[in-house]
């Protein structure tokens, strides 16, 4: 007559399965059954693969989650994150006059574009220098100011952003440059 060891001893420290003149641990998932066939021990799933999870995978016994870094969510798949617009849930500090600029993980509060004499407004981001103006002879007719996020750890050299003359005025001429903002030479135009 067999001898049910799972329930006579239980030698297992999980699942016992009884087997005829003797017995087979098993594991619950998550756990991995030891050299000495009794034992379980956690298996540690963020060490097999890197892709686990977008952000950070933490271990838990017999399981594991993502986590995702402030700013970010935790998309239904459990693994992906998603940057939190703070400027469309309203999430932000920045005053009335201040633009809310959305950036990966954060925002920044953009203060007004001011256009410095001879240049007047004529939108929230262009400045005009009137033609009958002298001051305006050898000044470019317009200033259009855009703000872009971009991303580090971009691999490089990478096209950041195209700008295209038009022919919309006969005899003009264009001169693209960075004005400032590259001391460390770190852009380059082509």
């Amino acid at each position: 007559i067999d001898l049910n060891e799972c329930t006579s001893e239980n030698p297992c420290t999980q699942t016992c399965v009884n087997t005829y003149g003797s017995f087979l641990c098993r594991c619950e998932p998550g756990y991995e059954l030891e050299a000495d066939g009794v034992n379980c021990s956690d298996m540690d799933e963020c060490s097999f693969s890197e892709f686990l999870c977008q952000h950070e995978c933490v271990n838990t016994p017999g399981s594991y989650y993502c986590t995702c870094p402030s700013g970010y969510n935790l998309l239904d798949d459990s693994r992906s994150c998603q940057d939190i617009n703070e400027c469309e849930t309203r999430n932000f500090t920045c005053t009335s006059q201040q633009t809310c600029f959305n950036i990966p993980g954060e925002y920044k509060c953009l203060d007004p574009v001011r256009c410095e004499d001879p240049y007047i407004q004529i939108n929230e981001n262009r400045c005009m220098c009137p033609a009958e103006n002298a001051g305006c002879r050898d000044q470019p007719f317009t200033i259009l100011y855009r703000v872009m996020d971009m991303v580090s750890g971009r691999s490089v050299p990478s096209d950041i952003f195209q700008m295209q003359a038009t022919t919309r005025y006969p005899g003009a001429y264009y001169i693209f440059q960075i004005k400032s903002g590259n001391e460390g030479r770190e852009f380059y135009m082509r």
